[in-house]
């Protein structure tokens, strides 16, 4: 979809559409289709409005760039998915519907496993970013299925750092589906977050495909710059899940939320000092950050995994206040001691994946691809810091009340990384 104005970032360059904005003397839409062709994605349509033929004089039919393009040209704007009706035809199978002002390196392939393995019309690639207050936030199922979609607008509560990124893989039954398929019959002006992806929210047919990797729009001049630094750096190429990541996994509690024991009460929760400060410069600095927590009030009975989820919701909006995000979050449920009232006993067990046991650890190395050898273990508790000796991380000890801590915060500590 290379049809855009780019109002917003028009001080940058006004003279060509959105898609073919330079970064580093290179258009935009050529990083998107380097990336896709590396992948053997060679069929490309590209959806033209605003300067138009600025697009098909530098990319004619994309031999030159090892690809096939053929062209929609908009007379009138039809949205962000009114051309959909015109390529109908054309579709057998899967396909990518992708914003023409992404600059992004994702491992597709990837990506298509989990959506067959979802049986889903509708995969958004999501992620956490550093504006999610104005941004809107997709509610998720414990199967990744998006329940809710929350705009800006909405009186949203706590919620999860999570975002559409503007890029689709759907299955061409969309155009034959029961709620939005006659949509397609004919061309006219549609918006693809309101009339086609909304409109199935909450049916089983639209899945979140939550990633660390590097998706960025170009909204606006500031990340544009944000952006060309990252393009400098290699950064898009090496957060590309096909290679091996670097992570800083974190405890929670005393580490990132002032510790009171069991936290029990939502209310308890409060970010520490420095907390949000230092996780946003651990994400600056290309690490994954992974939070690992033992959470025995679930086994006690003292807390239900609902209202735990909610604890995080809240952390992670207390962060997006701040710039700072999380990639991923893993908790032990399980306590091997009986004996309390209201206990759950199926989770009275010597698990695996309670610190210093290192399960979730290599689940999230499993998950996200991650090099432990390059990675680090951050704690408050020798607990934390055995655990990533365990795991074969470096590790630190985090605390602004041991004397022998190796950092006094998570600003210091993220402040000593490379």
């Amino acid at each position: 979809m290379a049809g855009g104005k780019g109002t917003r970032i028009a001080s940058v360059n006004s003279d060509v559409p959105k898609p073919m904005i330079p970064i580093l003397d290179k258009p935009i839409l050529l990083y998107q289709i380097e990336n896709l062709r590396e992948q053997g994605i060679k069929d490309i349509v590209l959806v033209c409005g605003h300067l138009k033929h600025v697009i098909s004089d530098y990319f004619g039919n994309g031999e030159r760039f090892g690809v096939n393009i053929s062209y929609i040209m908009e007379e009138a704007p039809l949205g962000t998915a009114g051309a959909l009706a015109l390529i109908k035809p054309e579709i057998d199978g899967d396909f990518l519907l992708i914003n023409g002002d992404i600059i992004f390196n994702i491992d597709f392939e990837r990506m298509a496993r989990f959506h067959r393995s979802k049986n889903a019309v509708i995969t958004l690639f999501s992620h956490p970013n550093t504006h999610p207050y104005d941004s809107s936030l997709l509610v998720t199922s414990e199967n990744d299925e998006v329940v809710n979609w929350l705009t800006k607008e909405n009186n949203r509560g706590w919620c999860r750092n999570l975002v559409n990124a503007g890029i689709h893989l759907m299955s061409d039954r969309i155009f034959s589906d029961e709620t939005v398929g006659g949509l397609f019959d004919e061309p006219h002006k549609l918006d693809l977050d309101r009339d086609i992806i909304r409109p199935l929210v909450g049916s089983g047919k639209v899945y979140s495909y939550n990633s660390s990797e590097y998706a960025v729009d170009m909204g606006t001049p500031d990340r544009y710059g944000m952006v060309s630094e990252d393009v400098l750096s290699g950064k898009p190429q090496q957060r590309n899940l096909s290679v091996k990541q670097k992570a800083v996994f974190l405890d929670r509690d005393g580490t990132i939320n002032k510790y009171v024991g069991f936290l029990r009460n939502i209310d308890q929760f409060e970010l520490l000092p420095n907390a949000a400060e230092g996780i946003r410069l651990l994400n600056s600095k290309g690490y994954l950050v992974i939070v690992i927590t033992n959470q025995p009030v679930i086994a006690r009975g003292e807390v239900t995994v609902p209202y735990l989820d909610e604890i995080h919701r809240k952390m992670e909006t207390l962060l997006g206040q701040y710039g700072a995000y999380i990639n991923g979050l893993y908790y032990c449920p399980h306590h091997p001691d009986s004996g309390f009232e209201g206990e759950i006993p199926q989770l009275k067990i010597k698990c695996s994946c309670r610190k210093p046991n290192i399960g979730l650890v290599k689940k999230a190395a499993d998950d996200y691809n991650i090099d432990l050898s390059e990675s680090w273990f951050a704690g408050d508790t020798e607990v934390d810091v055995q655990t990533g000796k365990n795991a074969g991380c470096h590790t630190a000890l985090i605390s602004s009340e041991d004397v022998n801590s190796d950092f006094k915060d998570l600003l210091e500590f993220a402040e000593a990384l490379k």
